[in-house]
């Protein structure tokens, strides 16, 4: 029988679920809307629920699933299985909580927990827009601006916290984030969509005349902070996702790419510069992906044990 597991894709405002075979074809999925309100717990029960719906819809019970993997926003713990500062989710989420342990309790399954956009871009990498390089630099755009980094096949996770291209300042004293953060004069503060929305409702409000985001985005930072990280890493490929990424396409990939090109120190082998190839499901099949380097790695561990 084909080994399936399930993937979890955990929003601020979505929840996306899929059950996917060993090669990552998908074959069932499932949405539904994340809770506003509520308790842990209930934001908990929901992502059992999509997950059920993905495996119904794949004719198999979640508990026969080799295993769930989620990609939350947040502070994730892979070993503990906890999740922390989700400011975007409810119930107050500031402190970990164990969210793999409980999820698990729930379907039968064992659960491997993420950080969402990290296993977005893996999945871009070994099945989607990525899967030509070694290196790669993924830019998850959206309400903020996410990132990570594929360096010689591998993600780069530094100590833990590598890949914050939102937070990479490009104007010393400048515009102050939307969040938690608070930093100021960072990509995020100025092409995340929070801020360009700020700005956009300024310049239809304030000077009455029409404006777009993209323009904003262009203007701001986002095509300059890009050519930094491949002036710094001189990396094969860009992959763009994320909310705004995979709606504005490969048109407005392009254009970041044209953003980008007077900043970089090699003009002429600029990388390429694509829209994620897995669209709005990609984090969740990331996050499915996820569980089976998980169970590798547990399976190695048992057999290092005998």
């Amino acid at each position: 029988m084909t080994t399936m597991r399930g993937g979890i894709d955990l929003g601020g405002t979505k929840i996306q679920a899929v059950v996917v075979d060993d090669g990552g074809t998908v074959a069932g999925e499932a949405r539904q809307q994340t809770p506003t309100e509520g308790t842990k717990s209930d934001v908990i029960r929901a992502l059992a629920e999509t997950v059920s719906a993905a495996a119904q819809a794949a004719g198999i019970e979640t508990s026969r699933l080799a295993g769930v993997g989620v990609g939350a926003p947040g502070a994730t713990d892979l070993e503990a299985g906890t999740l922390g500062h989700a400011s975007n989710l409810p119930g107050g989420w500031a402190d970990p909580y164990p969210l793999a342990a409980e999820l698990s309790s729930l379907i039968g399954a064992s659960v491997a927990l993420g950080n969402d956009v990290g296993v977005a871009v893996d999945a871009e990498f070994h099945l989607g827009a990525g899967m030509p390089y070694q290196s790669m630099f993924g830019v998850w755009w959206g309400t903020g601006v996410g990132s990570g980094l594929i360096l010689n096949g591998e993600r780069w996770l530094g100590r833990g916290a590598a890949g914050e291209f939102g937070h990479t300042i490009v104007r010393l004293g400048g515009a102050r984030e939307v969040g938690a953060m608070n930093l100021r004069g960072t990509v995020e503060a100025y092409a995340g969509r929070a801020a360009m929305e700020a700005k956009a409702r300024h310049a239809v409000e304030k000077e009455q005349k029409k404006t777009k985001l993209f323009r904003i985005m262009e203007h701001k930072g986002l095509g300059a902070g890009i050519a930094s990280v491949v002036n710094l890493l001189d990396l094969e490929g860009i992959v763009v996702g994320g909310g705004l990424g995979t709606r504005l396409g490969q048109l407005y990939a392009d254009r970041i790419a044209e953003a980008m090109r007077p900043h970089l120190l090699v003009q002429d082998e600029a990388p390429p510069v694509h829209t994620a190839a897995l669209g709005d499901l990609g984090g969740a099949i990331g996050a499915a992906l996820l569980a089976k380097k998980m169970s590798h790695v547990a399976q190695v561990s048992a057999a290092k044990a005998l």
